[in-house]
C-alpha cells in the first residue's frame, strides 16, 4: 500500500546513491527556497527523457530561483548513468536505485514491465517540493507517464510563491 503524502507534513527519509557518486540525502539538503525531488520512471521512458532534459535547460533559472534538484529512479547505476549520458543532463543531479519501500513511502505509483526495454518494476513519475523545513510543499504524483506538471508553466510560479510566501495548500485530511 502506498502512504498518501499530505502538505505540511514532513518529508519522508530519502537518502539515494548519485551517478557521479556520493549519497544524496534529504536531510542534509539546505536550499535557499525548495527542494525539488522528481521521481522518473528510468532510461527506457522517452517521455522522461524530454521532461528531464526540458528540466535541465531550465536548471539555471531554476537555480537562481534557490532550488536544489535531484532526479530519482528506480534503475540501476548503468542504467542511470546511460539516461544522464544520452539525456545530456549535465545540470541535474540523478540519482538511481530508488528501493520499493522508500518509493511507497513518497506515495510514488509502482509498475512492473510490460516490454523488454523497461526495468522490471519502476515508479510512475513524481515531482514533489520541500521547504527548507523538510515539510512537504508541493506534490505532484501521477500514475501514468504522461500526466507531469508542465515545467515551462510551474517554475515561474515558484517565484510568486517565494516572493509572496504562498502557503501550501490542501493539508486538510478528512
Amino acid at each position: 500500500m502506498t502512504h498518501a503524502l499530505v502538505p505540511n507534513m514532513q518529508a519522508p527519509n530519502l537518502d539515494i546513491s548519485l551517478v557521479d557518486g556520493g549519497i544524496w540525502k534529504l536531510s542534509e539538503i539546505l536550499p535557499k527556497s525548495f527542494t525539488m525531488v522528481i521521481f522518473y520512471r528510468g532510461l527506457h521512458c522517452p517521455v522522461c527523457k524530454m521532461y528531464l532534459e526540458k528540466l535541465n535547460s531550465m536548471m539555471d533559472e531554476i537555480t537562481e530561483l534557490g532550488f536544489i534538484v535531484v532526479a530519482v529512479s528506480m534503475d540501476s547505476l548503468n542504467r542511470a548513468q546511460q539516461s544522464k549520458s544520452e539525456w545530456c543532463l549535465d545540470k541535474v543531479n540523478v540519482a538511481y536505485g530508488l528501493d520499493l519501500d522508500t518509493a511507497k513511502q513518497w506515495g510514488l505509483y509502482i509498475s512492473s514491465s510490460i516490454k523488454e526495454a523497461e526495468y522490471p518494476i519502476f515508479c510512475e513519475p513524481g515531482l514533489i517540493w520541500i521547504r527548507p523545513d523538510g515539510k512537504l510543499y508541493l506534490i505532484d504524483i501521477s500514475n501514468m507517464p504522461w500526466s507531469r506538471p508542465d515545467l515551462e508553466f510551474l517554475i515561474p510560479k515558484a517565484k510568486f510563491a517565494i516572493e509572496n510566501n504562498y502557503p501550501s495548500r490542501g493539508s486538510i485530511v478528512y
